[in-house]
């Protein structure tokens, strides 16, 4: 010893609250090595080994393989880049985390078979350029060689996710169960069934912007918020301006063949699917929730079915 002070394993072990085993795989790998040794072959480490192996105690719970942290030890390599390096390394770790937890929140949603699975796991890893491929596709299988004065354009924007480039972990989530959806055939159909009915029903009205959705749902909502029972006779007047405004919008008369046009319409869209649709929509756009227009959906159409005959 030359008066300077000098820690045993035992002591540098209490000062930094590591093991002597781990203060002794350090040194024996080259990380902290001893300053110097006793006569009887005890080591010894100077100060600054305090400070080195807290060093490297950080450097290893953030993620550092030993190698790395020897190299920042030794001033080999500077440690802000190092800590760049890394933090690039971790980016890209959290990305495939989340991906993996959509991937698997989606699948605890449903019963999932392993075919689904690996389908949602497909899905997860498409690029945005893929993404919006899909889409098109979707959106070209429910509105192609469908026209309406240009109206099913702005349908066709009002139906398309957008997924940010940073999305929150339910943005992601609700993207993938939005992707499974347009997949679905019967899904598709539905759509496209529907998208055909709302043409049929502006064929030949520019001015008309409503649908039969839109219009039973306003006349059946006030009913239904009042308590009012579809198959009562207090509907009747209800189902008449519902009729009455549905012929209207595509110039037809009242009578049964245009009860069981509207009746069509409405069990079309009522496809939970649909709306399931539009929710995840508003999930992956960030837009606000809309309210749920089923209940009324329900009502107009038990209030239909009652009047319209087979």
């Amino acid at each position: 010893m030359d008066g300077e002070t000098r820690y045993s394993i035992g002591e540098l072990a209490r000062r930094t609250g590591l093991t002597v085993k781990t203060i002794r795989f350090y040194a024996d790998q080259g990380v902290v090595p001893p300053d110097c040794r006793t006569t009887t072959g005890q080591r010894r480490w100077e100060v600054g080994a305090v400070a080195r192996l807290d060093l490297v105690r950080t450097l290893r719970e953030l993620g550092l393989d030993l190698a790395t942290v020897r190299r920042v030890v030794d001033r080999e390599v500077p440690l802000g880049a190092v800590a760049g390096a890394h933090a690039e390394a971790l980016a890209t770790q959290i990305r495939l985390l989340r991906l993996r937890r959509a991937v698997l929140t989606v699948a605890a949603r449903g019963d999932c078979t392993p075919e689904e699975m690996a389908r949602v796991h497909g899905l997860a890893r498409l690029s945005a350029q893929e993404r919006r491929r899909l889409v098109a596709d979707f959106l070209d299988a429910t509105f192609a060689g469908l026209t309406a004065d240009g109206a099913f354009d702005g349908i066709s924007r009002s139906l398309t996710p957008e997924l940010p480039d940073d999305p929150a972990p339910a943005q992601f989530e609700a993207w993938l169960e939005l992707a499974v959806l347009t997949r679905d055939p019967e899904f598709r159909a539905g759509l496209r069934r529907l998208a055909e009915q709302h043409a049929a029903d502006r064929a030949g009205h520019p001015g008309v912007r409503r649908d039969a959705v839109a219009l039973a749902c306003q006349q059946a909502e006030p009913a239904l918020a009042a308590g009012v029972d579809p198959t009562a006779p207090a509907a009747d007047p209800v189902v008449a301006a519902m009729t009455g405004g549905y012929a209207a919008l595509c110039a037809r008369r009242v009578d049964p063949e245009l009860h069981r046009r509207l009746l069509d319409r409405l069990e079309s869209a009522a496809d939970p699917r649909r709306e399931r649709y539009l929710h995840l929509l508003s999930v992956v756009n960030g837009w606000p929730a809309t309210e749920s227009r089923a209940p009324a959906l329900d009502w107009s159409i038990r209030a239909l079915r009652c009047r319209t005959p087979v």
